[in-house]
């Protein structure tokens, strides 16, 4: 057996695929970022049943409704874990399990791009199923403990969020709402809106991009929106920007950005392209 070293090259010619996540206040229309998707190669993971906004768009959807359903569609489009344990979610025991509920998963080669919306309703769901775990409960008195069904709610969340991010050779966004909140000294901080603390800490080190779509105040007339991409941004929006090729501040459309980021395939098409 020789040393499985992977070189430059053999580097450079895998699929890579962008892992981001998209936040932002309710009404300024992260789930609209849709329709600048390519609708042919990407998946609506519609967690959140709330597509209004993009009711009439052509592409593809799912829409998990438990958080049973949640993991088993994320084993289902990451593959396994070679490293976990016949009887483990995200196992090859998962897997098969996931197949045999699916059919062939053949059926996802045609997609390049999974858009996850919302992680927020995600973690509602998680902790839901968190709450009827043992865990959730003592041991001595055998009462709901909440410490116990967050620390599983934990652990689930970056569990299923970091399986979704090995899908290797495809695009992710994870959607969620982001919560403006004031600390002791009166001063304005941002936070993802989701259950328990860890997955919200932990997030922006599973993902490469943590781009925030805000409305920024203007020097002169109205305020504009716009993706904030950089960690350091003057209005202390959470950002981040792994690839290096971003602004402060760009135009706020997804599939302009996928192009910056080096995947254009991703973009909807242009009008002039499509005849």
């Amino acid at each position: 057996m020789t040393l499985p070293i992977i070189t430059a090259d053999q580097r450079l010619a895998e699929a890579r695929g962008v892992k981001g996540v998209l936040v932002g206040r309710w009404g300024l229309g992260k789930t609209y970022q849709l329709w600048t998707l390519d609708p042919a190669t990407t998946l609506f993971v519609d967690i959140e049943a709330g597509d209004l906004a993009v009711k009439n768009w052509p592409g593809d959807s799912l829409r998990p409704r438990t958080w049973d359903d949640c993991r088993d569609l994320a084993v289902f489009l990451g593959g396994p874990n070679p490293a976990l344990r016949d009887g483990q979610y995200f196992s090859q025991w998962h897997y098969d399990q996931a197949c045999l509920k699916y059919g062939d998963p053949k059926v996802l080669d045609r997609y390049r791009t999974l858009f996850i919306d919302s992680i927020t309703v995600a973690g509602r769901l998680c902790l839901q199923w968190c709450k009827g775990q043992p865990q959730a409960f003592s041991e001595r008195t055998n009462k709901p403990d909440m410490r116990g069904a967050y620390g599983l709610l934990g652990q689930e969340m970056v569990a299923w969020l970091t399986h979704i991010q090995h899908a290797r050779g495809r695009h992710v966004w994870f959607v969620g709402i982001l919560d403006e909140r004031t600390d002791d000294f009166n001063r304005r901080y941002y936070e993802l809106q989701i259950d328990g603390s860890k997955t919200g800490l932990e997030l922006p080190g599973i993902v490469d991009e943590v781009i925030t779509l805000a409305e920024i105040p203007a020097a002169e007339g109205k305020p504009y929106r716009a993706f904030v991409c950089q960690t350091a941004n003057p209005w202390g929006f959470p950002a981040k920007d792994r690839s290096g090729r971003l602004d402060v501040v760009e135009p706020p459309n997804l599939g302009l950005l996928m192009t910056k980021l080096g995947a254009p395939e991703a973009a909807a098409p242009s009008p002039s392209s499509t005849h």
